[in-house]
């Protein structure tokens, strides 16, 4: 199964069990409700689904675990203090059956534009995989720019996308100044992807989809057809949701938007916890007003 980067791609939440263990059942179920809707891949586990308190073991297994269930294409998130950790990644998530890589710069060291590159590039470098790299610098401190994306492209025969969260949908239209129809162009951030389609924004690596897969397919399609006047009443009924997806405890609160709407739990792994008070309240009222108004 090859993978084509195009459509609405999860990244998926990964559920806990009551011991905090990775409920693989559950997971694989939720993955399928999501490619029934219309998915075209799944992308686990990235920062939504919580890579960074996953043991090397415990990521093999989900990306073994979905791999043997699904009929759509795995993407392994590739993330790690070392290059050497991730070159390792890369080639689990291979023998375990993913078809493509999303390629993060490293945890915690933010380096200039040579190393970054030596970085993602010997990732790139370690399987066959098509490789999607992931461009966040709010979220990582990095900053992939359009130039550097070319010279990349350049080198690496297997560098075939890129997800583009710097906020700036400028940078959408650039890339593909630059590189035309040679790398698929993902969007991912959830509250700008009706904005990026029509930059050329081809794909979605989305959040809130976790959640609401129909809703995110149905709005991603009519977005990509240029149905504007009949996307925006959906887009501005998912906002407010979509909008959960940009903040710091965004895990928490999609995670606590799938318990609402009786898909998954809202547990997660230390450091973090479950939000409470005032901010729990104020999103719990936010998530039942958007299912009382939810658009038929």
């Amino acid at each position: 199964m090859s993978i084509i980067w195009k459509g609405v791609m999860p990244a998926i939440t990964t559920p806990f069990d009551a011991d905090l263990n990775v409920d693989h059942v559950f997971m694989t179920q939720h993955a399928q409700w999501m490619v029934d809707a219309g998915c075209t891949a799944i992308v686990a586990p990235g920062s939504l689904g919580e890579g960074a308190t996953l043991t090397a073991a415990e990521k093999t297994a989900i990306w073994h675990n979905l791999s043997t269930h699904l009929q759509v294409p795995v993407v392994a998130s590739i993330a790690a203090l070392s290059t050497a950790e991730a070159v390792a990644q890369a080639k689990a998530a291979y023998e375990a059956g993913c078809q493509g890589l999303m390629v993060l710069p490293p945890y915690v060291y933010k380096g200039d534009w040579r190393e970054m590159k030596a970085h993602v590039a010997a990732v790139m470098q370690a399987t066959p995989l098509s490789c999607m790299l992931y461009n966040n610098p709010p979220a990582y401190g990095t900053d992939f720019t359009p130039q550097n994306v070319l010279e990349l492209a350049n080198e690496q025969s297997n560098f075939n996308a890129i997800k583009e969260s710097s906020t700036d949908v400028r940078r959408c239209a650039a890339i593909r100044e630059l590189l035309g129809d040679r790398m698929a162009l993902l969007m991912g951030v959830d509250d700008a992807i009706v904005e990026g389609t029509s930059m050329g924004v081809t794909g979605w690596v989305a959040g809130l989809v976790n959640a609401f897969p129909k809703e995110s397919v149905d709005m991603f399609e009519m977005a990509v057809n240029g149905e504007y006047a009949k996307v925006w009443p959906l887009y501005r009924w998912f906002l407010p949701l979509l909008r959960l997806d940009t903040v710091g405890k965004f895990v928490q609160l999609i995670k606590l938007t799938q318990q609402e709407v009786n898909m998954g739990s809202e547990r997660v792994r230390p450091p973090r916890l479950p939000i409470v008070g005032v901010e729990r309240e104020q999103t719990l009222a936010l998530i039942r007003h958007a299912l009382a108004t939810r658009p038929s």
